[in-house]
């Protein structure tokens, strides 16, 4: 599943933008969390099983619309090892749905240990005499500020298996300037230098679309400095956080997006997954609420750009 299979999916749904699955117990609507508790108790295990009961019912209410999810791994690993067997079924789950899924890790370590997570992650884990797949994700988000040595080896697992990275690049948060933005050499950044590198790591991998396996993410709080990646990157297919709650607005994330609106996706997580709670009825319509949040950023984006 590269960035090719995401884009085909982007197009076919008209819409460029992924569903950040990270709920909270207290994000889950009050009938899902009674009817887990009282089956499990107010448990880990029981917190575990409602936040998969709703990223179930979510993506059944999202799947003909939205191309891709991202679970964040942290909102399953504060649940301990109930949390990310929770993660792992979603992972199953988006997958038989059809969604593009992303797993939001931002890992960044290096040597053995990067070659393990990224078999964890995208490839198999040998057991025996069988290679079996863990969770495989579609693709991951890195933390590649260590240099090429925690990225390679995922990509590396990428070529065995067509899938995909997102390393960061200039993120979404206020404080990213205080190294990203950073001058360095001749009055170039940080953040560019990183942009270069991540263009250079995936040359050679470009697909249908001409993108290479070594996605970028870029901010969409900071739309200058989004220009500017853009342009410098133009075989990197970008990861777009920050819209919405964030900050960020449709106006802001077009920068991300190449001719026939191509090359970039957007990420919502609490403004679609979180809907419900502003709309007075409990959480009792939290899938209508959901695509109908979904709905909205989709046509507020695309009142930007064209998808063909």
């Amino acid at each position: 599943m590269s960035f090719d299979a995401l884009q085909e999916k982007i197009i076919a749904c008209k819409n460029p933008t992924v569903v950040g699955l990270d709920p909270k117990p207290e994000y889950v609507p009050p009938h899902i969390r009674k009817a887990c508790y009282e089956q499990y108790g107010e448990t880990l295990e029981g917190a575990a099983e409602a936040l998969y009961r709703f990223n179930c019912g979510l993506m059944d209410a999202l799947c003909e619309l939205v191309p891709a999810v991202k679970p964040q791994s942290a909102y399953y690993e504060r649940l301990g090892w109930r949390g990310m067997e929770a993660l792992e079924r979603t992972i199953r789950y988006a997958k038989e749905k059809g969604f593009f899924v992303i797993a939001d890790i931002k890992r960044g370590d290096i040597g053995s240990t990067a070659e393990a997570y990224a078999d964890g992650w995208l490839g198999t884990t040998r057991v025996g005499e069988q290679d079996l797949s863990v969770f495989d994700a579609d693709c991951v988000t890195l933390n590649g500020y260590m240099g090429g040595d925690s990225v390679n080896p995922f990509l590396k697992v990428c070529k065995q298996t067509d899938k995909c990275t997102f390393s960061l690049v200039k993120t979404s948060n206020p404080g990213s300037g205080e190294l990203q933005n950073v001058t360095a050499g001749a009055g170039d950044t940080v953040y560019g230098l990183m942009a270069d590198l991540i263009e250079k790591w995936g040359a050679g991998t470009e697909g249908k679309y001409g993108y290479t396996m070594a996605g970028a993410v870029a901010g969409a709080t900071h739309p200058d400095e989004l220009k500017q990646i853009r342009a410098r990157m133009p075989h990197t297919f970008l990861l777009v956080p920050g819209y919405g709650a964030q900050g960020g607005t449709a106006e802001d994330v077009q920068y991300a997006f190449q001719a026939k609106g191509r090359g970039a996706i957007v990420n919502s997580s609490r403004g679609i997954i979180c809907a419900w709670q502003k709309t007075g009825k409990d959480g009792a319509d939290y899938q209508e609420a959901a695509r109908n949040a979904a709905i909205a950023m989709r046509d507020d984006i695309c009142r930007f750009i064209t998808i063909e």
